[in-house]
């Protein structure tokens, strides 16, 4: 009985360090009596018990690496407080177990001295607005040594960039005299905007004016011209009725009548008149001398 519970037991060992199951997106490297054997990959795997052994396990998954804040000096001698966030995978597990005694610290370190060494190049401002770049030639300097380690650098992040107290305040006064300037503009343009709508809107104004009084001397030249049209027809039909008057029977006595009548009404006005002196003929009763002399008048008084 007790040989069959050691027989169990040691079959139990025998399973335990001969079977081995990789879970996904994990590597374990394997040495043979203490140097590298091979790579197990996801799955079930089978080693030599007692001579094989597990000696290192690695995630291959993409991994996010705090690195710690440190104080950087700009191109212009100004200290940055600045942290940020690293993402590595693990490429090469056998690198990753015999390239570098502590991978994470060596891609900490190097990504610090990296860092201070970027920000170096570069101005206060530029800092601000060059991350992207900084980001990328981080990423550039530790891509390259990290190969060694079995390592792939994805993308390095700057979380944080603080100047001194100082700097703060003297950007922020900065911006301030920044947008005031913009506002002062601004504002000039609305006016500058203003005097143009206003001179625009008065040069419209007189010419619509202009336009308008245009027109109206138009219509009145029209209208006087038709006025003059219109009695010069008037008159024109009014000459033809009296001259085909005048040609009937008896039109000519007409006539005489009504001379006769514009003459008396003559004599009359300028009777009317005392600064006139007024010839009268002596024999009124001719009606054809009374025509003639009213002729003569209508004449000189017109």
């Amino acid at each position: 009985m007790e040989i069959a519970i050691l027989l169990l037991v040691v079959a139990i060992i025998f399973v335990t360090r001969s079977v081995k199951v990789v879970p996904q997106q994990h590597a374990w490297v394997i040495e043979r009596l203490g140097k590298y054997h091979g790579t197990l990959t996801p799955g079930l795997n089978f080693l030599v018990p007692f001579i094989d052994r597990v000696a290192y396990k690695h995630v291959l998954k993409e991994i996010p690496l705090d690195i710690a804040s440190q104080v950087c000096i700009t191109k212009d001698n100004t200290q940055l407080q600045v942290d940020g966030i690293l993402y590595f995978q693990v490429t090469d597990a056998m690198r990753a177990s015999y390239g570098s005694s502590n991978y994470l610290i060596a891609i900490s370190q190097l990504a610090q001295t990296s860092l201070r060494s970027v920000i170096g190049k570069l101005e206060l401002d530029k800092t601000f607005e060059e991350r992207d770049i900084i980001n990328a030639q981080v990423v550039a300097a530790i891509d390259e040594a990290a190969l060694n380690w079995g390592v792939k650098v994805l993308r390095y992040e700057i979380k944080d960039l603080t100047p001194p107290k100082e700097i703060l305040h003297a950007m922020q006064a900065q911006i301030t005299a920044e947008r005031e300037k913009r506002a002062l503009i601004a504002a000039s343009e609305g006016r500058r905007q203003e005097q143009i709508n206003i001179a625009t809107g008065e040069r419209e104004a007189f010419i619509a004016r202009s336009e308008g009084e245009k027109q109206a001397a138009i219509n009145s030249a029209q209208g006087e011209a038709a006025s003059i049209t219109a009695v010069a027809e008037a008159t024109a039909n009014a000459i033809e009725r009296i001259a085909a008057a005048i040609r009937q029977p008896g039109g000519e006595q007409a006539v005489q009548l009504k001379v006769a009548e514009r003459a008396v009404d003559a004599y009359g006005k300028v009777a009317a008149d005392a600064t006139t002196t007024l010839i009268i003929p002596g024999n009124m009763s001719e009606v054809s001398g009374l025509i003639a002399t009213a002729m003569k008048m209508v004449q000189s008084s017109k």
